[in-house]
């Protein structure tokens, strides 16, 4: 029987859409194939503006969840096409969907978190089956529903022997520590892309720093770094999660507010500060001896932001994935085909080391073509 799946990711960061064709059978190369596509304007706007409350929001992200599908279906068709696989080979396609709330135990004690997604659409576009909703399960049971890659990345990363940081940053940043035995821990460490992102396209334009060029020239504001470290997010312990709901434009022009006028490209240069000061302190706070950083996520395209991730840990050596086998744009794409290869087969994941769950569960939910 075939062991081909799909991964589908729209990040936080809404770039666009991820999709590998990934082959899970011994002896074979992990990605077949990697194809992405970007947002329409109008559904990136949509989907943007629904990470905040609004008019006639049920209505609305019914019909973003729909769109967004055509979308993931145009990236499964084009998928097949560069590899000649038929549909009726590929066991199932793991649909991530698109995060606009993120309220694990918050209200009620349980909580919530919102992927806009309409997997039975997907099934029927492609007539394959979908596997999707994998947080919701971990949110029942008591976890963060956060992050979940590091189970793919302990899969894919670890090395016997050392101590390997995975560090994916996409709009929001997540470190996995993978360590000598097999433990591991996992927890979101604050704004990856997000406000970086949102404030260069604010000011010049283009959707995000590339290469993180525009930062480089600019100053790192301190008082403004030491304000925005300040938030409680970052000193909190894990299992921890975040997002949006945080970590938006409204609380950067709160803090922002707080600093006076500030040239734009010195702002810039002090979220991207902000971003690797947020990451490194996680690696010193929890795993001072790390040996290897491995970054994952278009933050790893960012030149500045490598750099700088490398000067704060001098002791250990900072790579992009792709020195590792993957490139940084495919991995989590490849970690939710993973996740949906567990799904199909009824694995359990030990989510208490990264989601702070009760115990193991089977995450996602499958809806058959």
């Amino acid at each position: 029987m075939s062991d081909l799946y799909i991964g589908l990711m729209s990040g936080t960061s809404l770039d666009g859409v991820d999709g590998v064709l990934a082959d899970f059978s011994p002896g074979h190369s992990l990605v077949k194939a990697h194809a992405s596509a970007p947002l329409p304007d109008a559904l990136r706007a949509e989907l943007l503006a629904l990470n905040a409350s609004g008019p006639d929001e049920l209505h609305r992200a019914a019909l973003a969840a729909n769109a967004l599908m055509r979308v993931y279906a145009a990236v499964v068709a084009e998928l097949l096409s560069r590899t000649a696989v038929p549909s009726a080979t590929v066991r199932a396609i793991g649909a991530h969907g698109q995060t606009v709330r993120h309220r694990p135990q918050e209200f009620d004690g349980t909580g919530y978190t919102l992927q806009l997604c309409q997997p039975a659409l997907l099934a029927e576009l492609t007539g394959i089956d979908v596997v999707a909703d994998f947080r919701s399960r971990d949110i029942a049971a008591g976890g963060q529903g956060a992050p979940l890659a590091p189970f793919f990345h302990r899969s894919l990363f670890s090395r016997q022997g050392e101590t390997v940081g995975v560090l994916n940053v996409g709009g929001i940043s997540n470190i996995t520590l993978l360590r000598p035995g097999g433990s591991m821990l996992g927890f979101d460490c604050g704004p990856g892309n997000a406000l970086m992102d949102a404030w260069c396209e604010q000011h010049t334009g283009q959707p995000y720093d590339d290469g993180g060029a525009w930062a480089a020239g600019g100053t790192v504001l301190a008082p403004l770094l030491q304000a925005m470290l300040a938030e409680p997010y970052f000193s909190k312990p894990p299992p921890k999660s975040t997002g949006r709901d945080l970590f938006n434009r409204e609380w950067l022009g709160r803090q922002l507010r707080a600093a006076g006028n500030a040239a734009p490209a010195d702002v810039q240069a002090t979220l991207a500060e902000l971003t690797a000061r947020a990451c490194a302190g996680d690696v010193l706070r929890h795993e001072p001896g790390l040996a290897h950083l491995v970054v994952c996520g278009g933050g790893a395209l960012n030149g500045h932001l490598m750099r700088r991730l490398a000067a704060l840990l001098p002791g250990a050596k900072v790579a992009s994935s792709a020195d590792w086998g993957l490139p940084p744009l495919q991995v989590e794409a490849a970690a939710f085909a993973w996740l949906a290869r567990k799904a199909v087969n009824r694995e359990e994941l030990e989510l208490q080391s990264t989601t702070g769950a009760r115990g193991a569960r089977v995450l996602g939910c499958i809806y058959p073509a």
